[in-house]
């Protein structure tokens, strides 16, 4: 990370988001970022079960990439209870403008199609992990047993 953010302040930006680690198609979850656009959001994220999380995200925006990093690894580690998607808002801008994404990055929680959570600019794996840990908890003891 510290060597592309080097080549980013000496005029040599990187080329786009890191790639995402493949899911194995016998995983339900999404282990990794999936990519989604404005085509495809309400299939892939309203219509989602479970937590959802959209990064949004832009090629020129080096904070960015921190995020991208620790969306990565929240992916892994919440496995089968978090859905994990990137959104470039450049590319996608009615996504972006519907739900006025202002800053980035931004990470928006969804459930059930609706946005419970949000996250503007740069934060901690950590903070970001028991947010997570939190939603899920939440939507845990509201079923019924």
């Amino acid at each position: 990370m510290l060597r592309k953010l080097r080549r980013w302040v000496a005029g040599d930006p990187p080329s786009s988001r890191p790639a995402p680690a493949p899911v194995p198609a016998s995983h339900p979850a999404w282990t990794a970022p999936q990519d989604v656009t404005d085509a495809d959001f309400v299939d892939k994220v309203l219509q989602a079960e479970g937590l959802v999380v959209v990064d949004f995200w832009a090629e020129w925006c080096s904070p960015c990439t921190i995020m991208a990093a620790h969306v990565q690894m929240l992916a892994q580690e919440f496995g089968a209870q978090l859905a994990v998607a990137a959104l470039d808002v450049d590319e996608n801008p009615i996504v972006t403008q519907h739900y006025q994404v202002m800053g980035l990055p931004t990470l928006i929680f969804f459930r059930r199609g609706l946005e419970i959570d949000r996250q503007v600019g740069v934060a901690a794996y950590e903070e970001l992990r028991q947010r997570v840990a939190g939603l899920i908890a939440a939507a845990d003891s509201a079923m019924p047993s």
